[in-house]
């Protein structure tokens, strides 16, 4: 380590290098320099780490050596030593980053005690140069997927835990004395939607922000790794072995370094401590579920630790009709108060999960390709349905993670709003709409058919249907539908091969005698009697 003394009086220098432990603090070499500017050229020229300068010298002062170093060797450490006790000095100092004020004569304890405070800090800079060298170092010789791999095996059921342990340490430098460790989860699914926009075609750097914020506080003191588990892309799991530190202090650390970076005030999961590395996927599934277990519906907190017993579900193919007659009306009024409708129901519950949330998405999306598939025939191809399909699926949080009821009615009317666009191109022929359901009716006869089946597939209620039905052929919809079957019956009669049985099958009636029963009050006689009728003629 080099020291440079900067004073016009050689004197001065030559007590100074008499008065401190030099060999003791590490220093090999004092270099000295009888003005400013003559110390900015030894700075240039020979690097060194520490400076003590007076104040008042010739060409170049303390105060402008000072502000030179700080503009241009900002990391080296200055004292000043000075016969001046003067307090816009001291200031100057300060300001510029000194470490040190020594009035001259110069104690031996004050310089001693300064010249330590400078090499301490020297070392722990170096230390912590070291630090973030060697992490850099281990990032980049990491092999980001094939340890995201082994990582997420290890919290699965797949291949030796002991064996996967072992490369870990062999190839990715995880410590040897790893026993126990507590897992934590971080879920990209349950950030808002705002945020996710703004990584919409840059996921992986989202996961990869959200991956270095951890690192930075885990791999700093081998407290622990976090890495994006490939077999569930949304999550980025941790894995915490430190015990120095209690698990939620580490964790809100990195919470703040999160929120620092992405401005998000995140949720995390965290299991138990559990056994390295066999029951880690035991403490990785606790934590998982904490996460997706939480109460949405409120922020009682961040950490989530443990995992409330389920409640009764509640299905939104209960609201189906609601929503699917809100969207057939094309009504925005309508559709706001189904949508407030489910909301309500939801409300009552008490407690809202994203667990929840996201089941309700799937049936939703399964609800709504039902409505597709059935009205494909009348569907024209084009923008509207590939709309519905683009709609977000994400989670209608807030920044916060809090569940918005603003944000989710929004969305929720958002698909019955592309809903009703498509629905009305497909059922605009109303005029025609009971003429295609006799259609169905007469192609469709052999089957099991209801008026809630034809409700379901040309998107009607069954009250519509039945009114509308009988008004255009003044007969309701079953007897619509006995008279096909009995119509067709009479032509498979005329058959003798067939049994009445087979005949009543072939109708669609698995009940030969409820056939029969039919068929003789339409036509006055029964299947057999009708036969014979006709085989007679």
């Amino acid at each position: 380590m080099k020291v440079l003394i900067a004073d016009d009086e050689k004197h001065v220098r030559e007590a100074i290098k008499l008065l401190a432990d030099w060999e003791g603090h590490g220093v090999t070499e004092i270099l000295e320099a009888n003005d400013g500017q003559a110390a900015v050229d030894l700075i240039i020229e020979e690097s060194p780490q520490i400076v003590m300068t007076d104040m008042r010298m010739p060409r170049m002062d303390g105060t402008k050596l000072l502000e030179w170093i700080q503009s241009n060797r900002p990391a080296v450490k200055t004292i000043v030593i000075s016969g001046y006790d003067d307090f816009e000095l001291v200031r100057h100092t300060i300001r510029s980053g000194g470490m040190d004020y020594i009035l001259k004569p110069v104690d031996p304890d004050a310089l001693g005690e300064a010249l330590g405070k400078a090499v301490e800090s020297i070392h722990k800079e170096t230390l912590q140069d070291s630090l973030s060298t060697r992490k850099n170092m281990e990032l980049n010789r990491m092999k980001p997927h094939y340890a995201d791999k082994l990582l997420t095996d290890l919290i699965s059921s797949h291949g030796s835990k002991d064996e996967l342990a072992r490369q870990l340490r062999d190839e990715f430098g995880l410590p040897e004395d790893i026993t126990a460790c507590s897992a934590a989860v971080i879920s990209t699914t349950q950030l808002d939607q705002e945020l996710l926009n703004k990584f919409r075609s840059m996921r992986q750097l989202l996961y990869f922000t959200l991956i270095n914020v951890c690192n930075e506080v885990l791999l700093s003191g081998q407290k622990g790794i976090a890495f994006h588990h490939l077999a569930n892309p949304e999550e980025i799991v941790l894995l915490i072995w430190d015990e120095t530190m209690p698990l939620e202090a580490t964790l809100k650390e990195i919470r703040s370094g999160i929120d620092l970076t992405l401005h998000r005030q995140i949720h995390i999961g965290a299991g138990p401590r559990e056994p390295f590395p066999m029951d880690t996927a035991g403490s990785y599934l606790n934590a998982h579920q904490a996460l997706w277990q939480r109460n949405a519906g409120e922020l009682s907190g961040w950490l989530h630790t443990s995992t409330p017993q389920p409640q009764k579900p509640l299905r939104l193919a209960s609201h189906e009709e609601s929503f699917r007659m809100a969207a057939l009306s094309g009504s925005m009024e309508q559709i706001s108060a189904a949508v407030d409708g489910w909301m309500d129901s939801v409300r009552k519950l008490g407690k809202v999960t994203p667990a929840e949330l996201t089941q309700w998405n799937t049936e939703w999306d399964w609800m709504l390709k039902q409505w597709m598939d059935q009205g494909a025939g009348s569907a024209s191809p084009g923008s509207d349905k590939d709309a519905l399909l683009e709609l977000p699926r994400s989670l209608p949080m807030d920044p916060q993670g809090k569940l918005s009821y603003p944000l989710w009615k929004s969305q929720y009317e958002g698909r019955l709003t592309a809903a009703s666009r498509i629905l009305t191109q497909q059922h605009s022929r109303e005029s025609h709409i009971i003429h295609d359901i006799a259609h169905y009716l007469e192609n469709h006869y052999a089957e099991d058919i209801s008026l809630q089946d034809m409700a379901a597939r040309f998107f009607l209620s069954r009250e519509y249907i039945s009114r509308r039905f009988k008004q255009e052929f003044c007969v309701n919809i079953s007897d619509f539908l006995a008279g096909v079957r009995i119509d067709k019956a009479k032509l498979l009669l005329l058959n003798p091969q067939l049994r009445i049985s087979q005949v009543a099958e072939m109708v669609g009636y698995q009940d030969e005698k409820y056939f029969s029963k039919v068929f003789k009050k339409q036509e006055g006689r029964t299947p057999n009697e009708y036969r014979k009728e006709q085989a007679s003629r």
